[in-house]
């Protein structure tokens, strides 16, 4: 499957003030305005000024304090906007010829983990990208939810999807909700808390007991249990980003991959994308 040609429109908001926007970001990174002041090296006065509306940041202050607070570069294009300034990081879609050495990468990633599953997703789980294998775990999966864009997380916990194939499904459930909750922390993303609602709605099968952990790989990782036409397949997953992105879509952009937890499931891997004759 190719990258996609374009990347989700962002969606349209109240454009609030700078000072509000800085707020929101401090609390949801959990510090006082003596800790930023301090990381940021001004004055906690000057800090409190700049919160309320009475005193205008420069483009450089408002890059240090976004900074300081690891705010994603999509909101700290926002955060420019908001105090008057033009945006700094580019976002472009995939296929633009600047992102032509990064796209390369991505399907060369892909390409090279075969003969085991691994997919590109966009910052909403939407899935851009995978490697030959990923078809053949998903026989069986509602026709509606394979029409673009596929999400991979309603993908995985819908009860027409790959549910009824995860055999620990309530630990695997209760994983993914935990690095939504993480994502959305830290990016205060209203798309995401809208998904996170959504699949909370999704039923959950009798015992399936999320907090229970049996099964862990070596008690480092949580494993995805999935019945497949080879046998019960034991995956773990990592999880790989650009480093020091400048361009919003590269910053947004994460490969999933899926490596065999036991020998077993190499071999059925190995037999799943064997060349028939």
């Amino acid at each position: 499957m190719d990258l996609a040609l374009a990347t989700t429109a962002p969606a349209a908001s109240r454009v609030r003030p700078f000072g509000e926007h800085l707020r929101a970001w401090r609390l949801r990174r959990r510090m006082s305005q003596l800790d930023l002041a301090s990381d940021a090296d001004i004055s906690t006065r000057h800090l409190s000024f700049v919160e309320t509306g009475r005193s205008v940041p420069s483009r450089e202050m408002v890059l240090r304090l976004a900074e300081r607070l690891d705010v994603p570069l999509r909101e700290r294009n926002a955060l420019l906007v908001a105090a008057g300034y033009a945006p700094m990081y580019r976002e472009r879609p995939l296929s633009d010829p600047a992102l032509a050495a990064a796209r390369e990468a991505v399907q060369l990633i892909l390409k090279s983990h075969e003969p085991f599953p691994a997919l590109a997703v966009d910052r909403h789980w939407n899935l851009l990208a995978h490697n030959a294998v990923v078809p053949q775990l998903l026989a069986g999966v509602d026709a509606a939810l394979m029409q673009p864009p596929v999400n991979v997380l309603r993908l995985s916990l819908h009860p027409q999807g790959l549910a009824p194939q995860i055999v620990n499904l309530g630990q695997w459930r209760h994983h993914l909700f935990e690095r939504l909750r993480q994502q959305i922390q830290a990016t205060g993303d209203t798309t995401l808390q809208a998904l996170e609602q959504e699949l909370r709605a999704y039923p959950v099968p009798a015992g399936a007991d999320g907090t229970r952990l049996e099964g862990e790989v070596l008690g480092i990782a949580v494993p995805l249990r999935f019945h497949t036409p080879a046998g019960v397949l034991n995956l773990i997953s990592t999880t790989t980003i650009f480093g020091s992105p400048v361009d919003v879509t590269l910053q947004e952009l994460a490969l999933e991959t899926f490596f065999p937890a036991d020998a077993a499931t190499a071999a059925a891997l190995q037999r799943l994308s064997a060349p028939t004759i």
